[in-house]
């Protein structure tokens, strides 16, 4: 059974800067696309970085692209995120996910993932 811990989340300040991290079990990283995701208060859910299980190329959303970015530790088994010059609308809890379901750049399509777990809170105010 696929089970993530997400970690990482806190209350920062716009322009700054966060790494999550999100441990997965019950399967390996290397063989599924694999991604964060963030729901907003009020708002859907919605893909912000994958790596697809296809080419293993990374797909960010238009609005992080150059601000965030994917890495993975297979040896770990663990996603990371990092973010900078984080902003207010990014906002939300994070989650990570996997699915062998996605390519290429479906991967962003929480649709085609599940289960889902904890998540993290991102707070960027001031």
């Amino acid at each position: 059974q696929l089970q993530f811990a997400e970690s990482g989340g806190a209350l920062v300040q716009p322009g700054g800067s966060l790494r999550l991290s999100c441990t997965a079990s019950g399967f390996s990283l290397d063989r599924y696309s694999i991604g964060w995701f963030r729901q907003a208060p009020g708002k859907e859910r919605e893909g912000v970085s994958c790596v697809s299980m296809s080419d293993r190329t990374p797909y960010y959303k238009d609005s992080v692209k150059g601000r965030f970015t994917i890495s993975s530790d297979d040896a770990k088994n663990t996603l990371y995120l990092q973010m900078n010059s984080l902003q207010p609308e990014d906002t939300g809890v994070y989650y990570c996910a996997a699915t062998p379901r996605a390519r290429f750049m479906l991967c962003l399509t929480p649709a085609l993932y599940g289960p889902w777990g904890q998540g993290t809170q991102v707070t960027v105010s001031s």
